[in-house]
Protein backbone atom coordinates (compact mmCIF):
# COMPACT_ATOMS: atom_id res chain seq x y z
CA UNK A 1 0.00 0.00 0.00
CA UNK A 2 1.39 3.40 -0.81
CA UNK A 3 0.77 5.92 1.70
CA UNK A 4 -0.78 9.43 0.60
CA UNK A 5 1.88 11.60 2.45
CA UNK A 6 4.66 9.98 0.56
CA UNK A 7 3.23 10.68 -2.99
CA UNK A 8 5.19 13.46 -4.45
CA UNK A 9 3.55 16.12 -6.56
CA UNK A 10 3.65 14.74 -10.10
CA UNK A 11 1.72 11.81 -8.53
CA UNK A 12 -0.59 11.72 -12.27
CA UNK A 13 2.25 12.18 -14.78
CA UNK A 14 3.76 9.07 -12.49
CA UNK A 15 0.81 6.91 -12.05
CA UNK A 16 -0.86 7.21 -15.56
CA UNK A 17 -3.54 5.85 -14.27
CA UNK A 18 -2.69 2.00 -13.43
CA UNK A 19 -1.02 2.45 -9.84
CA UNK A 20 -3.51 3.76 -7.93
CA UNK A 21 -1.29 6.12 -5.98
CA UNK A 22 -3.93 8.71 -4.88
CA UNK A 23 -5.55 5.81 -2.84
CA UNK A 24 -8.65 5.24 -5.08
CA UNK A 25 -9.20 2.02 -6.56
CA UNK A 26 -9.92 4.16 -9.78
CA UNK A 27 -8.70 7.02 -11.93
CA UNK A 28 -11.43 9.28 -12.40
CA UNK A 29 -9.59 11.21 -15.10
CA UNK A 30 -9.35 7.86 -17.26
CA UNK A 31 -12.87 6.65 -15.85
CA UNK A 32 -14.29 9.86 -17.53
CA UNK A 33 -12.65 10.04 -20.48
CA UNK A 34 -13.73 6.00 -21.18
CA UNK A 35 -17.31 6.98 -20.06
CA UNK A 36 -16.77 10.18 -22.82
CA UNK A 37 -15.63 7.58 -25.22
CA UNK A 38 -18.36 5.22 -24.87
CA UNK A 39 -20.79 8.63 -25.14
CA UNK A 40 -18.92 9.30 -28.49
CA UNK A 41 -19.22 5.82 -30.30
CA UNK A 42 -22.69 5.80 -29.30
CA UNK A 43 -23.28 9.02 -31.59
CA UNK A 44 -23.83 7.62 -35.13
CA UNK A 45 -24.92 10.62 -36.97
CA UNK A 46 -25.55 14.25 -37.22
CA UNK A 47 -28.63 14.00 -35.65
CA UNK A 48 -28.70 13.58 -31.49
CA UNK A 49 -31.85 12.98 -29.54
CA UNK A 50 -32.68 12.37 -26.01
CA UNK A 51 -34.58 14.00 -23.32
CA UNK A 52 -32.39 16.95 -21.49
CA UNK A 53 -32.92 16.26 -17.11
CA UNK A 54 -32.59 19.26 -18.32
CA UNK A 55 -29.19 20.75 -17.58
CA UNK A 56 -27.47 23.71 -19.10
CA UNK A 57 -23.84 25.14 -18.28
CA UNK A 58 -22.83 28.75 -19.55
CA UNK A 59 -19.60 29.65 -19.88
CA UNK A 60 -17.37 32.77 -19.89
CA UNK A 61 -15.01 32.60 -22.15
CA UNK A 62 -15.20 35.11 -24.59
CA UNK A 63 -17.66 37.37 -22.47
CA UNK A 64 -19.94 39.14 -23.60
CA UNK A 65 -20.03 36.42 -26.63
CA UNK A 66 -20.17 33.01 -24.90
CA UNK A 67 -21.03 29.32 -25.58
CA UNK A 68 -24.02 27.24 -24.13
CA UNK A 69 -23.72 24.01 -23.04
CA UNK A 70 -26.87 22.15 -23.45
CA UNK A 71 -26.64 18.65 -21.89
CA UNK A 72 -28.79 15.61 -23.67
CA UNK A 73 -28.06 12.16 -23.03
CA UNK A 74 -28.00 10.60 -26.13
CA UNK A 75 -31.20 7.71 -27.11
CA UNK A 76 -32.01 7.97 -23.44
CA UNK A 77 -35.99 9.84 -22.53
CA UNK A 78 -38.37 10.97 -20.10
CA UNK A 79 -37.94 10.29 -16.37
CA UNK A 80 -34.62 7.75 -17.06
CA UNK A 81 -33.40 11.43 -18.52
CA UNK A 82 -33.18 13.23 -15.00
CA UNK A 83 -30.83 11.33 -12.71
CA UNK A 84 -28.31 13.05 -15.22
CA UNK A 85 -28.61 16.19 -13.33
CA UNK A 86 -30.04 15.74 -10.15
CA UNK A 87 -27.85 16.55 -7.20
CA UNK A 88 -30.53 15.82 -4.71
CA UNK A 89 -30.95 12.42 -5.81
CA UNK A 90 -26.84 11.86 -5.71
CA UNK A 91 -26.42 12.80 -2.26
CA UNK A 92 -25.10 9.99 -0.04
CA UNK A 93 -26.83 7.73 -2.81
CA UNK A 94 -23.87 7.88 -5.07
CA UNK A 95 -20.12 7.72 -5.23
CA UNK A 96 -17.88 10.15 -6.69
CA UNK A 97 -17.36 7.30 -9.79
CA UNK A 98 -21.05 7.02 -10.57
CA UNK A 99 -21.67 10.98 -10.82
CA UNK A 100 -18.63 11.10 -13.01
CA UNK A 101 -19.94 8.34 -15.59
CA UNK A 102 -23.62 9.76 -15.26
CA UNK A 103 -22.15 12.95 -16.02
CA UNK A 104 -19.73 12.02 -18.92
CA UNK A 105 -22.53 10.57 -20.77
CA UNK A 106 -24.12 13.75 -21.81
CA UNK A 107 -23.62 15.14 -25.15
CA UNK A 108 -23.25 19.16 -24.68
CA UNK A 109 -24.74 20.52 -27.47
CA UNK A 110 -22.69 23.70 -27.95
CA UNK A 111 -24.37 27.05 -29.00
CA UNK A 112 -23.39 30.48 -29.49
CA UNK A 113 -25.01 33.37 -27.49
CA UNK A 114 -24.43 36.84 -26.92
CA UNK A 115 -25.33 37.90 -23.18
CA UNK A 116 -27.32 40.65 -24.13
CA UNK A 117 -30.02 38.94 -25.77
CA UNK A 118 -31.36 36.39 -23.78
CA UNK A 119 -35.14 36.49 -26.04
CA UNK A 120 -33.24 34.67 -28.42
CA UNK A 121 -33.46 31.65 -26.42
CA UNK A 122 -37.03 31.97 -25.79
CA UNK A 123 -38.30 32.29 -29.17
CA UNK A 124 -35.90 29.21 -29.46
CA UNK A 125 -37.58 27.01 -26.50
CA UNK A 126 -34.08 26.14 -25.15
CA UNK A 127 -34.42 29.06 -22.55
CA UNK A 128 -37.88 27.30 -21.37
CA UNK A 129 -36.51 23.74 -21.54
CA UNK A 130 -33.91 24.56 -19.13
CA UNK A 131 -36.45 25.35 -16.77
CA UNK A 132 -38.91 23.10 -17.05
CA UNK A 133 -39.71 20.51 -13.97
CA UNK A 134 -39.74 17.48 -16.13
CA UNK A 135 -36.81 16.29 -19.11
CA UNK A 136 -37.81 17.53 -21.92
CA UNK A 137 -37.41 15.66 -25.37
CA UNK A 138 -34.58 17.40 -27.61
CA UNK A 139 -33.53 16.56 -31.03
CA UNK A 140 -29.80 18.67 -32.00
CA UNK A 141 -28.54 18.71 -36.10
CA UNK A 142 -24.89 18.67 -35.30
CA UNK A 143 -22.37 20.10 -37.39
CA UNK A 144 -19.44 18.64 -36.28
CA UNK A 145 -18.30 15.29 -34.71
CA UNK A 146 -18.37 15.67 -30.62
CA UNK A 147 -15.24 15.92 -29.06
CA UNK A 148 -14.61 13.61 -25.93
CA UNK A 149 -12.06 16.11 -24.14
CA UNK A 150 -11.73 16.57 -20.20
CA UNK A 151 -12.58 19.34 -18.71
CA UNK A 152 -12.52 20.68 -15.09
CA UNK A 153 -14.63 22.93 -13.34
CA UNK A 154 -14.59 23.34 -9.19
CA UNK A 155 -17.77 24.93 -9.60
CA UNK A 156 -20.51 22.58 -11.58
CA UNK A 157 -20.54 18.97 -12.55
CA UNK A 158 -18.33 17.16 -15.04
CA UNK A 159 -19.85 17.14 -18.34
CA UNK A 160 -18.96 14.57 -21.04
CA UNK A 161 -18.08 15.31 -25.00
CA UNK A 162 -19.02 18.42 -26.62
CA UNK A 163 -20.57 19.69 -30.02
CA UNK A 164 -21.48 22.46 -31.79
CA UNK A 165 -25.18 22.51 -32.70
CA UNK A 166 -26.79 23.51 -36.63
CA UNK A 167 -30.29 23.77 -34.92
CA UNK A 168 -31.74 22.75 -31.58
CA UNK A 169 -35.16 21.46 -31.80
CA UNK A 170 -37.25 21.13 -28.30
CA UNK A 171 -39.75 18.26 -29.58
CA UNK A 172 -41.75 18.33 -26.29
CA UNK A 173 -43.45 21.10 -23.83
CA UNK A 174 -41.48 21.97 -21.12
CA UNK A 175 -43.42 22.32 -17.87
CA UNK A 176 -42.74 25.18 -15.66
CA UNK A 177 -42.99 26.00 -12.10
CA UNK A 178 -46.15 28.33 -12.04
CA UNK A 179 -44.54 30.82 -9.65
CA UNK A 180 -41.41 30.79 -12.26
CA UNK A 181 -43.43 30.63 -15.37
CA UNK A 182 -45.52 33.98 -13.81
CA UNK A 183 -42.15 35.83 -12.96
CA UNK A 184 -40.89 35.60 -16.70
CA UNK A 185 -42.95 38.25 -17.13
CA UNK A 186 -42.80 40.33 -14.16
CA UNK A 187 -40.94 43.58 -14.28
CA UNK A 188 -38.93 42.26 -10.73
CA UNK A 189 -35.31 43.17 -9.83
CA UNK A 190 -33.20 40.13 -10.09
CA UNK A 191 -32.59 39.95 -6.43
CA UNK A 192 -36.69 40.04 -5.92
CA UNK A 193 -37.73 37.56 -8.17
CA UNK A 194 -34.83 34.96 -7.08
CA UNK A 195 -35.96 35.74 -3.67
CA UNK A 196 -39.75 35.01 -4.85
CA UNK A 197 -38.89 31.84 -6.23
CA UNK A 198 -36.94 30.66 -3.32
CA UNK A 199 -40.07 31.28 -0.92
CA UNK A 200 -42.17 29.18 -3.45
CA UNK A 201 -39.91 25.99 -2.94
CA UNK A 202 -38.36 26.11 -6.28
CA UNK A 203 -35.28 23.95 -6.37
CA UNK A 204 -32.00 25.92 -6.57
CA UNK A 205 -30.74 24.88 -9.23
CA UNK A 206 -34.09 25.99 -11.66
CA UNK A 207 -33.45 29.25 -10.10
CA UNK A 208 -29.74 29.31 -11.15
CA UNK A 209 -31.17 28.34 -14.95
CA UNK A 210 -33.38 31.08 -14.77
CA UNK A 211 -31.38 33.50 -13.72
CA UNK A 212 -28.10 32.66 -16.14
CA UNK A 213 -30.08 32.40 -19.23
CA UNK A 214 -31.53 35.60 -18.23
CA UNK A 215 -35.22 34.92 -17.93
CA UNK A 216 -35.63 37.16 -14.69
CA UNK A 217 -34.90 40.37 -13.49
CA UNK A 218 -35.91 43.93 -15.03
CA UNK A 219 -37.48 44.34 -17.76
CA UNK A 220 -34.83 46.02 -20.74
CA UNK A 221 -32.20 44.90 -18.30
CA UNK A 222 -31.79 40.97 -18.77
CA UNK A 223 -28.61 39.20 -19.10
CA UNK A 224 -27.18 35.85 -19.90
CA UNK A 225 -24.84 34.79 -16.70
CA UNK A 226 -22.24 32.52 -16.78
CA UNK A 227 -23.46 29.65 -14.36
CA UNK A 228 -20.43 29.99 -12.18
CA UNK A 229 -21.34 33.59 -11.63
CA UNK A 230 -25.17 33.20 -11.35
CA UNK A 231 -24.63 29.89 -8.39
CA UNK A 232 -22.77 32.22 -6.51
CA UNK A 233 -25.00 34.97 -6.87
CA UNK A 234 -28.21 32.97 -6.16
CA UNK A 235 -26.00 31.51 -2.93
CA UNK A 236 -25.31 35.05 -2.04
CA UNK A 237 -29.35 36.70 -2.49
CA UNK A 238 -31.20 33.95 -0.76
CA UNK A 239 -28.35 33.82 2.14
CA UNK A 240 -28.51 38.21 2.29
CA UNK A 241 -32.49 37.81 2.52
CA UNK A 242 -32.51 34.86 5.11
CA UNK A 243 -29.74 36.68 7.27
CA UNK A 244 -32.24 40.33 7.60
CA UNK A 245 -34.62 38.09 9.55
CA UNK A 246 -32.10 36.13 11.49
CA UNK A 247 -30.14 39.00 13.11
CA UNK A 248 -33.75 39.94 14.57
CA UNK A 249 -33.76 36.42 15.96
CA UNK A 250 -31.97 35.71 19.89
CA UNK A 251 -28.50 34.12 20.18
CA UNK A 252 -28.20 30.48 20.25
CA UNK A 253 -27.28 29.44 24.33
CA UNK A 254 -25.28 26.35 23.40
CA UNK A 255 -21.93 26.23 21.49
CA UNK A 256 -22.63 23.05 19.23
CA UNK A 257 -20.72 21.23 17.06
CA UNK A 258 -21.78 19.49 14.06
CA UNK A 259 -19.98 16.93 11.70
CA UNK A 260 -20.79 15.19 8.06
CA UNK A 261 -18.77 13.67 5.02
CA UNK A 262 -18.93 13.10 1.61
CA UNK A 263 -16.86 12.24 -1.63
CA UNK A 264 -14.05 12.98 0.41
CA UNK A 265 -14.95 16.05 1.62
CA UNK A 266 -15.11 16.58 5.63
CA UNK A 267 -17.48 18.99 7.33
CA UNK A 268 -17.40 20.52 10.87
CA UNK A 269 -19.91 23.27 11.28
CA UNK A 270 -19.80 25.08 14.78
CA UNK A 271 -22.47 27.15 16.42
CA UNK A 272 -21.18 29.65 18.94
CA UNK A 273 -23.71 32.60 21.23
CA UNK A 274 -22.98 35.82 20.08
CA UNK A 275 -24.56 38.18 17.19
CA UNK A 276 -24.31 36.24 13.55
CA UNK A 277 -20.60 36.62 11.79
CA UNK A 278 -19.01 33.55 10.14
CA UNK A 279 -15.61 32.11 9.20
CA UNK A 280 -15.02 29.40 6.48
CA UNK A 281 -11.51 27.60 6.78
CA UNK A 282 -11.16 25.41 3.75
CA UNK A 283 -7.99 22.64 3.55
CA UNK A 284 -7.01 21.20 0.92
CA UNK A 285 -4.66 18.57 1.33
CA UNK A 286 -1.29 18.10 0.09
CA UNK A 287 -0.08 15.69 -2.40
CA UNK A 288 -2.70 15.61 -4.81
CA UNK A 289 -3.83 17.24 -8.07
CA UNK A 290 -5.23 20.68 -7.01
CA UNK A 291 -2.41 21.14 -4.70
CA UNK A 292 1.06 18.98 -5.18
CA UNK A 293 3.04 21.43 -2.63
CA UNK A 294 3.52 19.23 0.83
CA UNK A 295 1.90 21.19 2.84
CA UNK A 296 -2.30 21.64 3.17
CA UNK A 297 -3.45 24.95 1.24
CA UNK A 298 -5.82 27.30 3.02
CA UNK A 299 -8.22 29.39 2.17
CA UNK A 300 -10.00 31.57 4.86
CA UNK A 301 -13.25 33.71 4.43
CA UNK A 302 -14.42 35.73 7.14
CA UNK A 303 -17.65 37.53 7.50
CA UNK A 304 -18.34 40.33 10.06
CA UNK A 305 -22.11 40.83 12.01
CA UNK A 306 -22.03 43.92 9.61
CA UNK A 307 -22.30 41.30 6.43
CA UNK A 308 -18.73 42.41 5.68
CA UNK A 309 -16.77 39.91 3.86
CA UNK A 310 -13.32 39.39 3.23
CA UNK A 311 -13.64 37.87 -0.13
CA UNK A 312 -16.12 36.72 -2.90
CA UNK A 313 -15.92 32.76 -2.39
CA UNK A 314 -18.48 30.43 -4.32
CA UNK A 315 -17.61 27.54 -1.76
CA UNK A 316 -18.21 29.51 0.86
CA UNK A 317 -21.53 30.88 -0.11
CA UNK A 318 -22.73 27.58 -1.31
CA UNK A 319 -22.04 26.74 2.32
CA UNK A 320 -23.38 29.85 3.83
CA UNK A 321 -26.91 29.44 2.88
CA UNK A 322 -27.12 25.75 4.30
CA UNK A 323 -26.05 27.34 7.67
CA UNK A 324 -28.30 30.68 7.50
CA UNK A 325 -31.57 28.50 6.56
CA UNK A 326 -30.81 26.22 9.66
CA UNK A 327 -30.60 29.54 11.63
CA UNK A 328 -33.36 30.76 9.74
CA UNK A 329 -35.51 27.82 11.09
CA UNK A 330 -34.78 27.30 14.51
CA UNK A 331 -35.15 31.42 14.91
CA UNK A 332 -32.09 32.29 16.41
CA UNK A 333 -28.71 33.51 15.09
CA UNK A 334 -25.12 32.54 15.99
CA UNK A 335 -21.11 33.32 15.30
CA UNK A 336 -20.21 30.12 12.98
CA UNK A 337 -16.89 28.57 11.88
CA UNK A 338 -17.17 26.02 8.95
CA UNK A 339 -14.50 24.05 8.46
CA UNK A 340 -13.94 21.78 5.10
CA UNK A 341 -11.59 19.24 4.28
CA UNK A 342 -10.84 18.13 1.16
CA UNK A 343 -8.69 14.47 0.96
CA UNK A 344 -6.45 13.99 -2.21
CA UNK A 345 -8.92 11.36 -3.52
CA UNK A 346 -11.41 13.96 -4.68
CA UNK A 347 -9.02 14.38 -7.74
CA UNK A 348 -12.49 15.50 -9.71
CA UNK A 349 -14.71 18.03 -8.09
CA UNK A 350 -18.42 17.94 -8.96
CA UNK A 351 -19.47 21.34 -7.94
CA UNK A 352 -20.29 23.44 -4.81
CA UNK A 353 -24.02 21.11 -4.42
CA UNK A 354 -21.98 18.94 -2.57
CA UNK A 355 -20.75 22.01 -0.17
CA UNK A 356 -24.17 22.84 0.21
CA UNK A 357 -25.96 19.58 0.74
CA UNK A 358 -23.17 17.90 2.99
CA UNK A 359 -22.92 21.53 5.17
CA UNK A 360 -26.89 20.95 5.86
CA UNK A 361 -26.86 17.07 6.32
CA UNK A 362 -24.42 18.01 9.57
CA UNK A 363 -26.99 20.65 10.66
CA UNK A 364 -29.81 18.24 10.21
CA UNK A 365 -27.71 15.50 12.28
CA UNK A 366 -26.96 15.13 15.71
CA UNK A 367 -24.58 17.26 17.04
CA UNK A 368 -21.60 15.60 17.90
CA UNK A 369 -20.33 17.56 21.35
CA UNK A 370 -22.43 20.35 23.20
CA UNK A 371 -20.53 23.11 25.22
CA UNK A 372 -17.35 21.42 25.13
CA UNK A 373 -13.99 23.64 26.60
CA UNK A 374 -11.55 24.72 24.41
CA UNK A 375 -9.29 22.21 24.63
CA UNK A 376 -12.32 19.83 23.73
CA UNK A 377 -13.03 21.96 21.12
CA UNK A 378 -9.22 21.98 19.71
CA UNK A 379 -8.53 18.32 20.25
CA UNK A 380 -11.85 18.11 18.46
CA UNK A 381 -10.80 20.04 15.40
CA UNK A 382 -7.51 17.67 15.14
CA UNK A 383 -9.24 14.73 15.12
CA UNK A 384 -12.09 15.41 12.60
CA UNK A 385 -9.82 17.58 9.93
CA UNK A 386 -6.71 17.18 10.79
CA UNK A 387 -6.05 20.93 10.88
CA UNK A 388 -2.69 22.75 11.70
CA UNK A 389 -2.24 24.19 14.66
CA UNK A 390 -2.04 28.06 13.16
CA UNK A 391 -5.00 27.29 11.61
CA UNK A 392 -6.68 25.88 14.53
CA UNK A 393 -5.70 28.72 16.70
CA UNK A 394 -7.27 31.56 14.15
CA UNK A 395 -10.91 29.34 14.56
CA UNK A 396 -10.93 29.37 18.20
CA UNK A 397 -10.02 32.99 18.40
CA UNK A 398 -12.59 34.06 16.50
CA UNK A 399 -15.18 31.70 18.16
CA UNK A 400 -14.19 32.46 22.12
CA UNK A 401 -13.10 36.13 21.40
CA UNK A 402 -15.55 39.44 22.58
CA UNK A 403 -17.78 40.97 20.34
CA UNK A 404 -15.45 44.39 19.60
CA UNK A 405 -12.84 42.36 19.89
CA UNK A 406 -14.13 40.29 16.58
CA UNK A 407 -14.19 43.68 14.89
CA UNK A 408 -10.77 44.17 15.91
CA UNK A 409 -9.57 41.14 14.44
CA UNK A 410 -11.10 40.98 11.32
CA UNK A 411 -10.59 44.62 10.33
CA UNK A 412 -6.89 43.55 10.96
CA UNK A 413 -7.05 40.31 8.50
CA UNK A 414 -8.70 42.24 6.13
CA UNK A 415 -6.79 44.96 5.10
Amino acid sequence: MVLLEKIRPEICVICKGARRLCGLQYCPLLKSLRYRLRAYLGIKGDLVDGSSPPTLVVGEYGYPRIRLYYGVPPEVYGEKAKIYDDPNKWFLRYGLEDIIGLRSNLLSVVLDANVYNPYRLYEKEIGLAVVSMKPVDTEALLEEKPRPRLVFDPYTPPRGPSARARDVRVTANPVLPRKLDKIIWDDLRADNAVWELYRSKIDFYTIVRALSIGFIGRKGQRRIVPTRWAITATDSIIGNQLLKNIRRYPMVNDTLVYYSEYLYNKYLVILAPGPYSALWVEAWQPHSLWNPGREPSIIIVREDHQGRVSEIDGGYYAARTSVLEYLYSIGRQARVAILRRIEPQYIYPVGNWQIRLTVKHALTSKPIARNPTIEELRNIIKAKLGLPEHVVKTVIEFLYRSESAIDKWFLTRNR
